[in-house]
């Protein structure tokens, strides 16, 4: 009997992903030390990751990001298949979804806060969605809306400003670098 080897290789974009992935679900590790006044309302501070990606890389990648995060810092927190999981993966796909037309609005209008801020609102969606469908199908879960959607208006446009300010910082940056190099002798 032989013995078949597979074999992968990694491109660079995956290299890349893997990074913005590891960097996001240290946010996530930092957002659960974070002690929550309400069950359910967190700052969603790994989508500020998924933001840049983005705005820097497509939609794609940023999929990508947001997946591996979820599916790691469900492994991470032993909770992988348990209906923490499904919620954040709920939240996150519905996110995502809202996202790829989002990054289609015109520019002019529509930047890193109003994707935060559709983000946010369509994770909420998505997690009230299985809440509702799976673990308490009762119409009272409504009277939760509110809350809920005044913290993912809250915590998607604070996140949208950071992540707007980080574009911006490596944008700076990186004209800055241009005009060094092009101000050489």
């Amino acid at each position: 009997m032989t013995a078949s080897t597979i074999k992968l290789t990694a491109t660079s974009e995956d290299h890349h992903i893997a990074r913005m992935a590891a960097l996001a679900l240290g946010l996530t590790v930092l957002e659960n030390a974070i002690p929550s006044p309400l069950p359910g309302v967190k700052p969603g501070l790994a989508n500020i990751i998924t933001l840049i990606v983005l705005a820097r890389f497509g939609w794609r990648a940023a999929a990508w990001v947001s997946l591996l995060r979820v599916v790691a810092g469900s492994l991470l927190f032993g909770n992988f298949l348990a209906p923490g999981f499904f919620l954040s993966l709920a939240g996150a796909l519905l996110s995502l979804l809202v996202l790829a037309f989002a990054r289609h609005l015109p520019a002019r209008w529509f930047g890193a806060v109003t994707h935060s801020i559709l983000a946010a609102f369509a994770h909420i969606a998505g997690q009230m969605t299985v809440v509702y469908l799976w673990l308490i199908p009762h119409s009272g879960i409504a009277y939760l809306i509110p809350i809920f959607a005044t913290a993912a208006l809250v915590f998607g446009t604070v996140n949208g400003i950071i992540a707007m300010k980080f574009m911006d910082e490596e944008t700076t940056h990186h004209q800055d670098t241009e005009t060094q190099r092009n101000a050489k002798p």
